[in-house]
């Protein structure tokens, strides 16, 4: 599969995680969805870095980002 794709979708669920968390401990609840999905988000990410060959740049992740959605839209 493609490193790029499982960088999106790793970014995507990330970013997802964060009210789960702040929800789970606003609540006084233990954040169990949202570390599962830090943990998901982790791993595809780690696996995208692993299978780039050169890996990624914080200036690439823009155009990495929309060159996906890109791909997958049109």
């Amino acid at each position: 599969m493609d490193p790029d794709l499982f960088l999106v979708i790793g970014m995507i669920i990330g970013v997802l995680a964060i009210p789960s968390m702040l929800s789970a401990f606003s609540e006084g609840r233990a954040p169990r969805l949202g570390a599962l999905l830090v943990l998901a988000s982790g791993a595809l990410i780690i696996v995208a870095l692993q299978n780039k060959g050169g890996g990624y740049t914080i200036a690439d992740l823009p155009h990495v980002f929309y060159a996906v959605i890109g791909r997958y839209i049109y």
